[in-house]
């Protein structure tokens, strides 16, 4: 809900828990009025009448109350937008309007030609801002142009969370005190990344279900900045957007325009897990396609065949996916060009006519007619120096003219900002989904920018923009032309997650490491901001190949697995018919259990943190809890879980089907269950009754 003061400049928002006010004074100074509970408009005006501090020179009135902080006049913070022009630097806007047209608010601001326009927008609890940059003026270049600041009540010990790691480690959460200065964490690697997830959250006091939380998050798959200052005041506030540094994003002449990505912002008193369920909801309303439509279970082939692949050999495969109950059937990297490892064939997307003399489509019929459906991986944005595609356009790739290129993986960077090369990649990527029954794709990204030039382009800065829009139009694009065809986004696992990928892909591959006790901590991370319902898992082999050789038992991957969107990678050739029964039964339990999962509100019993640990889903009258056994000393007991969310007056049957997934003691009314001490891993499945 939008309401505006009877004056027009005063602006309130309003969620079903929250609200959001801002003001314009008579000086046409832009200020942050509140952000948390639900407050009336009169309660906003209140606020807009309160004067400004004054103070010493040395200090500025506006800095940390601004809505968003502009570059030039009396300013000091970090700056939301910084442009220059060939005669000067930084920006004197004036108010010009305001527009509100359904829940979104306009304000326009204007400066010699530049139209800066701010949009705001509720859905649920979560704020969505993002800024219109229209130039009608002389040439102006943009240095930055966040999508929004935020700014923070005014309270003492604030607390940071945010998700770092690395690749095969990722989404692991820390905390910490927020201290003076500015805490900055991003990506200048061209893509999201896998060092942080664009997403920061704030807090002073609370617990997993109780407390205020103020959190953020970035819808952008390029390089990325996000800024949490603590100002000398203390006050505080969040600045993020595009672009990691001030080199410049675009170059804007007469009649051209950009628009920022949203940034989110989310407040919830309902502590961490609360905040959470609110940013999963959000996403599966309003930003991840068809949310409504529960996720299948795949087979993919990497982990079994690697590049060592044939049409018969994924047909035997795929006959042993389809008998344990796998509904989706994925053909990973290899089935293209000359594709017989990474040195080669990479950007050659036509099959391999040794591997699939008749092309893709034979067997993605053979796999329909087993009751799957079927899929492919691709890596449309790289390409091998050894491929036929480098050959005939060598000029295709990132690159700077005299400088060494850097290989990783073998591969160099397709400068997707180049409109031959979008549309080459959609003329052929078309052609395949044209070409067979195809209904998946696995779309990759395994390498960073390094050498991001662009030889003859004027301003070759703006690929780093322009890749990742022009990413966003071919997907678009190929969703439009093959409304029935799904999308993951995968690079090396979780290095391009993000709300702006998300609104484009139906899951994302969260990581490559398959161990399932590493996967706790990493899903429990990814948790924070994402839902279920988006992040796939596979079960694997044991011992672990690829990263820890760990063994773990079939149940533990199973339901470490079925957290998320279930998937197996193992090479079910050399399973034992013991272990394909036992993952028939799993992959049966979790088709029951799926709905609860991947739409169900999220409860995070126990963290992974050694001993036991818990997630809990609600749907309706359904309740799942899937619990890990990590280690047991001195023969202690296993803790009872308390459950969250259900009826303390109501009774709940425990429903069970088998040994499969017994181990459950329900305590009264089903607001705890204990855990037998001989089971590595349990589903427990209750309903009101």
């Amino acid at each position: 809900m939008l309401e505006i003061s009877d004056n027009g400049r005063t602006w309130l928002l309003s969620g079903p828990t929250s609200g959001y006010a801002l003001h314009l004074t008579d000086g046409d100074e832009l200020l942050h009025l509140h952000w948390g509970p639900r407050i009336a408009l009169a309660d906003a005006e209140a606020l807009a009448v309160r004067p400004l501090p004054e103070y010493w020179p040395f200090e500025s009135p506006l800095d940390g109350r601004e809505e968003y902080p502009v570059e030039g006049g009396p300013r000091f913070a970090r700056p939301a937008l910084s442009v220059r022009t060939e005669e000067r630097r930084g920006t004197e806007w004036g108010f010009e309007r305001y527009e509100a047209e359904g829940d979104e608010l306009r304000l326009r601001f204007c400066d010699d030609g530049l139209t800066v326009t701010l949009h705001y927008r509720m859905r649920g609890d979560v704020v969505e801002r993002w800024v219109t940059l229209d130039n009608q003026g002389p040439v102006v270049e943009l240095l930055r142009a966040d999508s929004a600041t935020w700014t923070l009540p005014d309270r003492e010990d604030w607390r940071l969370s945010q998700l770092h790691g690395r690749w095969g480690a990722e989404s692991r959460l820390a905390r910490s005190p927020l201290t003076y200065g500015e805490k900055v964490i991003g990506s200048r690697r061209g893509h999201t990344g896998h060092q942080h997830l664009p997403w920061v959250a704030l807090d002073t006091d609370a617990t997993e279900e109780r407390g205020e939380v103020y959190g953020c998050a970035l819808g952008w798959s390029g390089s990325w900045r996000i800024a949490v200052a603590q100002l000398p005041d203390a006050r505080v506030q969040i600045t993020g957007g595009a672009g990691y540094d001030d080199s410049g994003l675009l170059r804007l002449a007469a009649g051209e325009s950009f628009t920022t990505p949203v940034f989110a912002g989310l407040w919830s008193d309902g502590g961490f897990g609360g905040a959470s369920r609110a940013w999963h909801a959000y996403q599966r309303a309003y930003v991840i396609p068809d949310a409504d439509q529960d996720r299948p279970v795949l087979f993919n082939s990497w982990e079994a065949t690697e590049f060592d692949i044939s049409e018969e050999q994924q047909s035997v495969l795929a006959r042993r996916a389809a008998a344990i109950g796998v509904e989706l059937f994925v053909v990973d990297d290899g089935w293209f060009g000359a594709r017989t490892s990474d040195r080669a064939g990479l950007g050659d997307w036509t099959p391999n006519p040794d591997r699939f003399p008749s092309g893709l489509k034979p067997l993605a019929e053979y796999v329909h007619a087993l009751g799957m459906q079927f899929g492919i991986w691709v890596e449309p944005e790289m390409v091998n120096p050894d491929s036929e595609l480098y050959r005939a356009h060598p000029e295709w790739v990132q690159h700077q003219t005299g400088r060494k290129r850097t290989e990783f993986r073998n591969q160099l960077v397709l400068n997707l900002a180049r409109e031959d090369v979008q549309e080459h990649l959609w003329e052929r990527l078309d052609g395949i989904l044209s070409s067979a029954p195809i209904d998946y794709v696995k779309w990759d990204f395994n390498r960073c920018f390094t050498d991001a030039g662009w030889p003859g382009e004027s301003y070759p800065q703006r690929l780093w923009v322009d890749h990742v829009r022009a990413l966003y139009g071919l997907l678009d694009r190929l969703r439009a032309a093959h409304p029935g065809v799904a999308f993951e986004s995968c690079s090396g696992g979780g290095g391009r997650i993000d709300l702006g990928v998300l609104g484009r892909t139906d899951q994302v591959w969260t990581s490559d490491n398959t161990d399932p006790l590493d996967r706790l901590a990493i899903q429990q991370g990814f948790s924070q901001i994402h839902p279920a319902r988006a992040m796939a898992a596979w079960v694997t082999d044991s011992p672990n190949a690829m990263l820890n050789h760990r063994a773990s038992s079939l149940r533990f991957r199973f339901v470490s697995a079925m957290a998320g969107v279930l998937g197996v990678g193992g090479d079910l050739t050399r399973w034992a018919e013991e272990e394909l029964a036992e993952a028939r039964e799993w992959v049966t339990l979790y088709k029951e259990i799926r709905p609860v999962v991947q739409r169900g509100d999220l409860y995070r019993l126990r963290a992974p943190r050694g001993g036991l640990s818990a997630v809990q889903y609600v749907l309706g009258d359904e309740t799942v809890v899937l619990a890990w056994l990590q280690a047991q000393s001195y023969g202690e007991p296993v803790p009872a879980l308390r459950l969250r969310a259900l009826d303390s007056t109501a009774a709940y049957e425990c429903l069970e089907t088998g040994e499969i997934h017994r181990g459950a003691v329900l305590g009264h009314n089903g607001l705890r269950v204990g855990l037998r001490g001989d089971l590595d891993a349990t589903v427990i499945r209750l309903r009101r009754i």
